[in-house]
């Protein structure tokens, strides 16, 4: 719709107009020359949906790793926050699997007035007491950062006492302007404590880690599934169903495939300087999407029998799919959608709904940053604020031990041309003219965007999702896929569609009259002024 932009501005003062206008695009022919602000502090008083530094940190890269005893040192309301909510599967063999639990040092009054470095030691202890874990993770919360605990001696000490690896996270919430910082922090400490540190080579060249996956709901078994199936040997995830023991030896792989560019390619940057690792950007969201994505993994290794065995499983898993595939198209297309959502999920989804004949008329990220929505060719231009200057960014060097090159130069320049190699080029080149672009979208904006472009869905976060339902709007949750998935690779595909269906010809929150429709919900009396009024 034209000028929606304009219309859901128009409430605004002039302040707030004036820098939430930089945050929203409608598309036509010319917005790829066009800047999006985003990165920046929301405004203060608004309804946001994006979380915290630490929410970043714990919550989304530290959390998943099955076999870390993650300690959130603080308030125990931070801990049960991250704790759960993300639906990040884990399998063992041997039954230990620490992300069921949530451990928390509970940090009251009197700690936070005298310190809470005793209660830290205490809380690791009983931890290393009962679990015998083989690495203890330490995720600091705001307080934390505000009295000045120093987790990482008390991580130090830990090492020397009982002998494990023990890393702490600087992730209080308050640093960064979202959870992207704690994206940034985590992988720092990645970085440095854990990738390197391994000496298991990968059998085979076809050797791969899988960056930026988070196994929601199954998500990467899937992906997982398709690859082996292949022939490929998945070396290590980061981090669904991920585990220090396989991170350890991820610089021993021949190629990094990133997933969620925003929350991982600091990573993929920092093993290609010190290790030699080329990236592709993938995306095993969509059935199109994943064709491209396993062709161009082919492409990288060049290899006729990966090649010939990439074709054979994409036919046949085309085939296991085209009878639902058709039906679910038929009952979806022309539908609308919009999505706001962390991560690259609002660019990666829009392929997938495109598979069923749903047109997407608003995406947006919680937390991207303008190479998420420009492609990273805009990075050398983005200005660094002072919010950003407060995330540490650490330089690595080339390792010669094990620092290897895949390709010859010419090769590798020849495959830049051909694949997305060290290159994502951003949410808004793929969005359909007339649909609009929002970062950091609020709950006014929700609201009003349902109003101005009407979608049939919309696919959101936890905190929106409410707003959604009761505005009578079908809403999928795809932080954790309300309790359904996978939707990765061609049968997660299915899965999506079945459960959009299913929303879509069900359509309960249509049904449902908010009281305050009908009747007033608050009362009051006008009474006689005077001493007693």
């Amino acid at each position: 719709m034209p000028n929606s932009k304009a219309k859901v501005l128009d409430r605004y003062s002039a302040k707030v107009y004036k820098n939430r206008k930089e945050h929203i695009l409608e598309i036509d022919e010319c917005t790829e020359e066009q800047q999006i602000a985003a990165n920046s502090r929301s405004i203060p008083g608004i309804m946001t949906n994006r979380g915290c530094c630490y929410a970043g940190c714990k919550g989304v890269v530290l959390g998943p790793l099955k076999d870390v005893l993650l300690i959130t040192h603080g308030p125990i309301g931070c801990g049960f926050y991250s704790w759960g909510t993300r639906r990040n599967k884990a399998k063992t063999e041997d039954g230990r699997n620490f992300i069921q639990y949530c451990f928390s040092t509970d940090m009251q009054e009197p700690d936070v007035v005298f310190g809470g470095e005793k209660k830290l030691r205490q809380a690791i202890q009983e931890a290393y007491e009962i679990f015998k874990p083989s690495c203890i993770m330490i995720c600091s919360t705001c307080p934390v950062g505000l009295i000045g605990d120093d987790i990482h001696a008390v991580a130090a000490e830990t090492e020397k006492k009982y002998g494990i690896r023990c890393v702490a996270y600087s992730c209080e919430g308050y640093k960064g302007v979202s959870q992207s910082g704690g994206h940034h922090i985590a992988n720092n400490g990645v970085m440095r404590r854990v990738i390197g540190t391994g000496d298991k080579p990968p059998k085979t060249k076809f050797s791969v880690n899988l960056l930026g996956e988070y196994n929601i709901g199954g998500d990467g078994w899937e992906t997982e599934r398709l690859l082996k199936r292949i022939g490929y040997e998945v070396v290590s995830v980061m981090t669904g169903d991920g585990s220090v023991e396989t991170l350890q030896n991820a610089h021993l792989a021949n190629l990094n495939l990133v997933q969620c560019h925003r929350s991982i390619n600091y990573i993929a940057e920092m093993m290609k300087t010190r290790y030699g690792i080329d990236w592709v950007k993938v995306n095993f969201i969509g059935i199109d999407a994943t064709i491209s994505t396993l062709r161009e993994i082919a492409l990288y290794f060049g290899d006729d029998e990966i090649t010939a065995r990439t074709e054979s499983v994409i036919a046949d898993e085309l085939e296991q799919i085209s009878a639902e595939r058709a039906y679910y198209r038929e009952k979806l297309k022309g539908k609308t959608a919009a999505l706001f959502v962390g991560g690259s999920r609002s660019h990666h989804y829009q392929y997938l709904l495109a598979d069923f004949g749903v047109k997407t008329v608003l995406a947006g990220h919680e937390f991207g940053h303008r190479d998420d929505y420009e492609g990273r060719k805009v990075i050398p231009n983005i200005k660094e604020d002072a919010d950003n200057k407060n995330i540490e960014h650490i330089e690595v060097e080339r390792d010669e031990n094990h620092y290897k090159s895949f390709h010859t130069p010419e090769r590798y320049a020849e495959l830049r041309q051909s694949i997305q190699l060290e290159e994502y080029h951003g949410l808004i080149p793929d969005m359909q003219a007339g649909s609009v672009v929002v970062d950091d979208l609020n709950h006014y904006e929700t609201e009003a965007f349902l109003e101005e472009l009407k979608p049939d869905i919309f696919l959101s976060g936890i905190k929106d999702k409410y707003v959604l339902q009761k505005a009578g709007v079908l809403s999928r949750q795809l932080h954790s896929y309300d309790y359904s998935g996978p939707y990765s690779g061609f049968k997660g595909a299915i899965n999506f569609a079945r459960d959009i269906t299913m929303g879509i010809y069900t359509p309960v929150w249509s049904l449902v009259t908010p009281p305050w429709k009908n009747k007033p919900v608050l009362e009051g009396a006008l009474v006689q002024g005077g001493e007693d009024a």
